[in-house]
Formats: C-alpha cells, structure tokens, sequence
C-alpha cells in the first residue's frame, strides 16, 4: 500500500526561546544551525525535501478575517502565548512514521515540540 504523502513538521517553541537564542554563544548556535543544515541537505538528497522556513516574530504577523463581507485585520504580537510558531518543514515521505523520525532529528524537538501533520490531498482525496 503506497502511502507516500506530504507532511507538515511545525516547530513550537517557548515563548522566551528568541531571547535564550540571541544569549547563546556563536558556536553554541552554530550546533543548531548546523543540524538543520545536515536536515535539508539529507532531505534533499532524498528527494523528500518541499521547503523548510524559519518564521518571522508574532510581532510581525496580522490576522484577517472576514465579517460581514469586510476585511478586518489586527497586526501581532496576539496576546501573551506560552509558545509560538518559529518554523516549518514540507516534506513528502512514505509515511507518517517516516516524518516523524525526520521531526525528531530537529534539534527544537529536545527543547520545545514538533508537530507532525500530514496534509490533505483536496479534490478526491480523504478529508
């Protein structure tokens, strides 16, 4: 049964995460930027790579919505938060399993949360 399929790894961290970066040394960053780095190149190499991004502050976004056919918008930082989005991996594997190993290599996953989700195939597929 081929279960190939794309999957979002969502990288959640603690909302003080930013300010423990910015006070680690070069090379105790360079560690992080690195496992990254060997992440993309070995996804790539794979073939299952789509695209990984790291996310701007909260207190750069806005939120939309819609109401009464008028678009609304509120610029962030959204309220205090005990964690935040800080970034993504696409990537198309075999199977949920198969993400989820490639989630644990995230060096975030020892200090805050990975999410793996997989994403659904609209127009004729599971919802």
């Amino acid at each position: 049964m081929d279960t190939t399929g794309k999957y979002l790894l969502l990288i959640h961290l603690a909302a003080d995460a930013r300010q423990e970066w910015d006070a680690m040394t070069p090379a105790e960053q360079a560690v992080g930027l690195d496992a990254h780095a060997r992440l993309r190149e070995d996804l790539a190499a794979s073939g299952e790579l789509v695209v990984a991004e790291a996310l701007a502050d909260g207190s750069a976004a806005r939120q939309v919505r819609v109401v009464d056919g008028r678009m609304q918008t509120t610029d962030g930082p959204f309220g205090e938060s005990k964690e935040f989005l800080a970034g993504f991996y696409l990537i198309e594997c075999e199977s949920l399993d198969r993400a989820a190993e490639h989630a644990a290599r995230l060096p975030e996953a020892t200090v805050g949360r990975v999410e793996v989700r997989p994403v659904l195939q609209l127009g004729g597929g599971e919802m």
